[in-house]
């Protein structure tokens, strides 16, 4: 029968092993700029699950990639897994090149923000290259468990249950997840798919447990731009 590892060993290995590796990038300190942001933060720190969901331009993948990748510098987690929605993969055959070559499609967005978070260009592709960071659609990950990780689970609001639930259920030891999405961008309700978000079951399958915290980003939440902010009211009738 194998020995059962306690998460405080298995971080004292993980904060050994990063201290001897020779890791050439760093995270840029950064500080919450709302409310919402700083509640994040502080839940985060407290080693609680995340659920972020609400308008766009909110900075709720920015946050969530920072928090995931603090957690590996400080030597909580190993690697930050990023699944994202099936509704693009469903389309990847589609798409010209390789598997890999699709995949960089879907990978963009996080190419950028690690550029933002560490400062350079290659960010992204030296973590991937260490295994710090790792990029799959959902229909890789059935079947696996993941230990020693944060799994972002990226546009939640385009997975159905079933395929969201597949996520949650690889938790494995000193795992944590950070689900994102936005309830008003879902595309499954589509004329083209006709299918329900997962996410709002989601949402209340988990409302009982005490590790999740949930967070809804509103209007006061958006950072991208004071257009953006303008926009978005303007959509709902309201004065910018």
């Amino acid at each position: 029968m194998p020995i059962k590892v306690s998460r405080k060993d298995r971080r004292k290995h993980l904060q050994s092993e990063r201290s001897e590796q020779s890791f050439n990038l760093r995270l840029t300190d950064i500080r919450p700029k709302t409310l919402n942001q700083s509640i994040a933060f502080r839940d985060w720190s407290k080693e609680k699950h995340l659920v972020l969901h609400g308008l766009p331009g909110t900075g709720k993948s920015f946050v969530a990639l920072y928090l995931a990748l603090k957690a590996v510098q400080d030597g909580l987690q190993k690697r930050v897994v990023i699944v994202r929605s099936a509704v693009p993969t469903r389309d990847i055959g589609h798409l010209p090149g390789s598997a890999a070559d699709k995949m960089k499609q879907y990978e963009a967005p996080y190419v950028g923000l690690c550029s933002q978070l560490y400062g350079r260009g290659d960010a992204y592709e030296i973590l991937k290259q260490k295994k710090i960071i790792e990029f799959m659609p959902t229909s890789f990950i059935r079947g696996i468990t993941i230990d020693d990780a944060v799994i972002i689970i990226e546009e939640a609001q385009n997975m159905g249950y079933q395929e969201v639930r597949s996520v949650i259920t690889r938790l494995g030891d000193n795992s944590r997840f950070i689900v994102n999405g936005d309830l008003e961008q879902d595309d499954l309700s589509s004329e083209r798919f006709k299918e329900e978000t997962g996410l709002k079951r989601l949402i209340k399958v988990l409302t009982p447990i005490p590790t999740v915290t949930f967070i809804e980003f509103g209007v006061e939440d958006i950072v991208r731009s004071d257009f953006i902010k303008a926009f978005i009211l303007s959509e709902y009738g309201l004065r910018p």
